[in-house]
Order: structure tokens, then sequence, then C-alpha cells
């Protein structure tokens, strides 16, 4: 049934006047979205980002910068006007560093801001004072009202490397087995001591980042493994939590690419990573272990464009994924690289619409066709000129300017709203044919509670009409992110019933769910 409410007009009045007379004139192109309460798709886990690598000195920056900054990422209130104080992310992603900070320029990494600490000192002994600064956002984060915590490592501590380096040679692992078990005592003392200091408990510990690659530039700390050793130094961790009574699940194995999770592609041993690491028999099945989360995580770099082919591989993987009972998808890191087949290209900082419609898109299509129950970006404070942070920041390790962009708000628009144990439902746009690109439409119900997220990459507005099927629905506000808007909060602007979506926009629509 199409959804008649009642709705505060709050354009002005003119321009209702403009939209009532094309009604009046038989010119109305409205599309019809169809929710349906009752067709439901994955449950939803967290929106995140990460701490790398700009917080260890952003952390440590005056009291007032960094506490609006982490308002901007973590904070779920409201402000007098009625807009939102931040987006609310709902997981957090720590960079358990491997100490390259401490070699400094021996360390091989020339850009002191790719380097990271480590709590291990080469005594063996545990330096608590180190990675203040990321202690300080993840203290900030829980204060916040963040609930889940991630750990992740993108190269064992360099006490235990083959080239006492964070970052590898040749291509090869840089740790050798007989040091698995090294690297997984330091883990669980890690997750220990931190919550000692931080009173954060990590839910998600992930020892692996992109194994694909060569990690062998110096551009950053990184560890490339095969499958089978990744199977083996899990296997390691999953028995020292066991034995310390640590609840932290295993996140594996954040593959470089989502097409390492079905297909060996280009790197023998290091792909078809759903059925190596999660499908009974396998040689390197961890599936059945007590701590390993039944998750299988890939980053959506370089899949992403031209649609038809991201849509093909999301379905590849879905498909992959659904032969194993009770494994579940996240999309655990990006931001916008390369040249994305001419649609986009991911060098320079964009502050703006353009940037932050295309990070929607991605977040769209991975939600509706791999059907991901997590969705997280990279750098969630960048320094650098790439589409690679939700907030920007001046170069500074004491003091300086920040900058939010609108992919941090266009996010908002997802994690403010798609709140943990949320259920993805159908959701369809039909018509529109005269717009030149289609609308995008997402929704999701969280008990009562319905989001439905709209994103028009048009240069005109869109009319919308609401169809519920298999129950009723009234419709509260709805958030608007566009290039002169920030998550701005209104009644829902209706002409004739029809609700009309602001051109190049991301907009959510939050409502009670009434039957």
């Amino acid at each position: 049934m199409i959804l008649n409410h009642s709705f505060k007009k709050i354009l002005p009045a003119i321009l209702l006047l403009m939209l009532s007379a094309v009604f009046s004139n038989g010119q109305d192109k409205a599309i019809t979205v169809t929710i349906d309460l009752l067709k439901t798709h994955q449950t939803i886990s967290n929106f995140g980002a990460s701490d790398a690598w700009s917080c260890q000195f952003i952390g440590n920056w005056p009291d007032e910068k960094r506490n609006k900054i982490a308002d901007l990422l973590f904070s779920g209130d409201t402000l007098a006007t009625g807009a939102p104080k931040g987006i609310a992310l709902s997981l957090w992603r720590f960079n358990i560093g491997a100490g390259s900070t401490q070699q400094d320029r021996q360390s091989g990494i020339k850009d002191e801001w790719r380097r990271a600490e480590s709590f291990l000192n080469n005594d063996g002994s545990y330096n608590w004072q180190k990675q203040a600064g990321q202690i300080w956002f993840l203290k900030a984060a829980k204060q916040r009202g963040v609930t889940q915590f991630l750990g992740f490592n993108n190269s064992p501590p360099v006490q235990f490397t083959v080239n006492g380096k964070a970052y590898a040679s040749g291509g090869k692992i840089n740790i050798t087995p007989d040091k698995y078990n090294a690297f997984a005592g330091y883990l669980a003392n890690v997750i220990k001591g931190v919550e000692r200091i931080s009173k954060v408990a990590f839910n998600y510990v992930s020892p692996v980042n992109e194994p694909q690659w060569d990690w062998s530039d110096g551009g950053q700390e990184g560890c490339p493994y095969t499958n089978n050793e990744i199977a083996g130094l899990v296997k390691s961790i999953n028995t020292a939590f066991v034995k310390d009574h640590i609840k932290t699940q295993i996140l594996v194995a954040e593959a470089g690419s989502i097409n390492y999770l079905f297909s060996e592609s280009d790197k023998p041993n290091k792909g078809n990573q759903v059925n190596d690491f999660f499908k009974t028999g396998s040689p390197n099945y961890i599936g059945d272990l007590q701590n390993v989360s039944k998750t299988i995580a890939a980053h959506s770099y370089f899949t992403t464009s031209p649609i038809v082919a991201a849509i093909k591989t999301r379905n590849a993987l879905a498909d992959s994924i659904a032969t194993i009972p009770g494994l579940s998808f996240w999309q655990s890191e990006y931001c916008i690289l390369g040249d994305n087949a001419g649609e986009i290209n991911g060098d320079k900082r964009d502050l703006g619409i353009n940037a932050a419609l295309y990070l929607a898109k991605v977040i769209h299509t991975d939600l509706t066709t791999a059907n991901a129950s997590a969705w997280q970006w990279w750098t969630a404070i960048s320094a650098y000129d790439y589409k690679d942070g939700l907030i920007y920041v001046d170069k500074n390790k004491t003091d300086g300017n920040y900058y939010a962009s609108k992919m941090l708000w266009a996010l908002g628009n997802y994690s403010r709203f798609v709140r943990p144990d949320a259920i993805r439902i159908d959701a369809d746009a039909a018509g529109g044919q005269d717009l030149k690109s289609p609308l995008l439409v997402s929704a999701f119900k969280n008990g009562k509670n319905l989001s439905t997220v709209i994103i028009n990459n048009n240069v005109n507005d869109a009319l919308i009409n609401l169809n519920i099927s298999n129950g009723k629905v009234g419709f509260i506000r709805a958030y608007t992110t566009s290039q002169t808007a920030e998550l701005e909060p209104g009644k829902i602007t209706a002409v004739k019933n029809s609700i009309l979506i602001p051109a190049r926009s991301i907009t959510t629509l939050t409502g009670i769910i009434e039957q």
C-alpha cells in the first residue's frame, strides 16, 4: 500500500507551489520504492573505521581538537539544532604496531606517520605507555558509546620477524613457524594489557592483513602469508587464547581484494579462502577452532568499477559464502584507490559530495549484493592528499587544523542509523527512467525501527512514493548529506504523498514500524 502520512512541509512555499503545478500538469514522475518488511537478508554487525596511522599523533593534540574529532567519529548525540553531533561508528579498529617507530630511520620506513609503536621491548618486557595517542582514541570511542573493538596487526613484532623489520623481504612471510607461539603469546598479553590500561576489551583480533601483497617496499608495516601459513598462525593464537581464557575472536584473513575469497586469481596458495579456511575437510580448515570468528573478511579495493563488474564479483562472493552454513562476510577495509575505470581517481583529497556519492555506492553494493554484515573504512583520520580519510588533518604531530569530509557524513547515513543487529530487508526502486542514474535503495529494520538509505546521484531532485509491504510504517525524519548538507535533519518533505529526495545526495529516512 502507498504510505499515507501527514508530513510537515519544510520547503519554502514557492517551491511547494512549483511542485504542485508539476503534478497538476500530469507530469508526475515519482519513483515507487517498495520495502518488504518480511523478506530478510543479513544481520548487520557494525560499521567501523581504523585508527591507523594518524591517531598516534592526533591523540596527543590539544584536548578541544581531539575531542571534537572524536565526537565526529563516535558520538550518537544530537546538537541543539537537531543535527547529529557525529556518525556514531559501532566498531573501532586499533592498529597493534610492530615496533617500526622505535627503530626510527633504521626501520626502513621513511615516512614516520606510517610507522607504528609496539608495546613490546627488546628484552621481552612490555611498555604500556606506548601507543598513547591511539589509547586515547580507544577510550574516547568507548566513552561515546562504541561497543565493538578490533585490534589488527600489519606485521608481527620486529622482535619475531625474519629480517628484524616490520616489512618483508622478497614477498615471503616474515616470521618462521617456530615464532608463531611467541606472536600468539604477545597478542594475548596485548589484549590483557590494553584492557587493563584502557578498560577496553577487544572483541576481535585480526593478526593478518592483505596477505596477498608482497609488502617488500618499506612503504608501511606489512607481511605476506600463504593460506597454510595463516592457518598455522591462527592455530597457535587460538591455543594461546583458550589457555589464557581470552574470549577475543580471531578474524581472518583481511584479503587484499574480495576476489581472493572465492578464486585463486593471480596468487596461488593465497586464494579460495572461503573454502580453504571454512570448508570441512580442507587441509587449512580452521572453522572449528574455539576462538575463530565464523566470519571471513576482505577489502573492496580494485573491484568497485565499473558497476556491472562490481556486481558480478559480489554475486560470486555471495554464492561462495552461502555454501558454508553460518559463515558471514565483512568488508573490513576500503578507501578510494586507483582510477576506478575512469569513474573517480583516488588521488587528491575531495571534501565534497563527489567522493561521498561514490563511497555511498560502494557501501550500497557491498551490503545489497555481497551481503556484507559489516562495513569498515580504512583511515578515519588522514594527513595525506588522497581520498583515504573521513577527517583530514594537517601533517603536524602536536597541533593543527582538521577538516571533515562529506565521506564522513555519507558513511554516517549508514553507521548512525543502521545499528548492530539490524536486519537488511528487501527494498527496490521502480520507475524514474528519465534519470541518468537509478536511485540506490537499501532498508534495514531493528526492532520497530526502520532505516531506509536512498542515494540520488542525479543532478535533479527525485520524487518517490513509498510502498510498504507486510505492514505499516510511520516515517519521522529525513537526514540528508549533499554538497550543502551534512546529515541535515528535517521532517519529510512531501507533495501529494511523494517524498522529495534532493539531487546529488544520500538521504536516510527513519521510521517506526507500526504493525
